[in-house]
């Protein structure tokens, strides 16, 4: 767990969650299980923890525990699974939000620029558009739409320019080749932080990062039970106003 994902405000965020032994709780984004064990280092016999996480790596992290349940699904249907699951309601909901440091450290994901990698960014790798289908698709329209709503990227209009010209040469499949496309249009002095930028954008896009987490809000609020709890770790300007 620990190579996987190292999760921040550990026990922060779990005393933010009601404490009840035996209640029902939910891990909305499970990832390394960190912020699990320490729910259900709290949880009596009684107690039960669902967790939700989309990417299949993430199963073999999963405890060994009968109180525990993973879910290999979106965390936008978490009101559907707590019908079924937990028709009583739940005491308390934890969501992480972003990437896993073990997805940027895996270079074939795609999700960082310090690899040379297939662009690629899907948090489930068995299906859906990957970030090199956007960026050979999408018209210079709709990609300065994506770098300026999700990067908050102030060249935007000239990110989306170099897009669609080096792609007119040849296809943009790796990072390296986004990255050469894009440099004309970052400045040296702050290279990384741009490249940052137009990478979240593309990884928001790509999942759908803004949609499942407005579905994840309304459908968490409306599992849990009078009194309940939602506890959330955001990282970004675009998460923080929506939460």
């Amino acid at each position: 767990m620990s190579e996987y994902h190292i999760p921040v405000l550990l026990k922060e965020s779990v005393d933010a969650l009601p404490a009840n032994p035996a209640g029902v709780f939910a891990d909305a984004t499970f990832g390394g299980g960190g912020h699990s064990r320490e729910i259900l280092s709290r949880l009596g016999r009684q107690g039960r923890l669902l967790a939700f996480d989309l990417d299949s790596d993430a199963g073999l992290n999963a405890p060994d525990d009968p109180r525990f349940t993973l879910i290999h699904n979106n965390f936008r249907f978490i009101y559907h699974y707590t019908l079924q699951l937990a028709p009583e309601g739940l005491d308390g909901v934890l969501a992480d939000l972003g990437v896993s440091s073990h997805q940027f450290d895996t270079a074939e994901r795609g999700f960082s620029f310090r690899f040379n990698a297939p662009l690629d960014m899907r948090m489930n790798v068995q299906g859906g558009k990957t970030a090199a289908d956007i960026v050979n698709s999408y018209t210079q329209e709709e990609l300065e739409k994506v770098f300026k709503l999700y990067g908050e990227a102030d060249n935007a209009a000239r990110l989306a320019e170099l897009t669609v010209r080096a792609r007119a040469v040849a296809p943009i499949l790796t990072t390296d080749d986004l990255d050469n496309a894009l440099a004309p249009a970052l400045p040296s002095f702050r290279e990384h932080k741009q490249l940052s930028k137009i990478y979240q954008a593309l990884r928001i896009e790509v999942n759908g990062e803004m949609r499942n987490l407005e579905k994840f809000l309304s459908g968490a609020a409306a599992s849990l039970k009078k009194g309940g709890r939602l506890a959330v770790i955001s990282y970004h300007s675009l998460e923080d106003r929506m939460v």
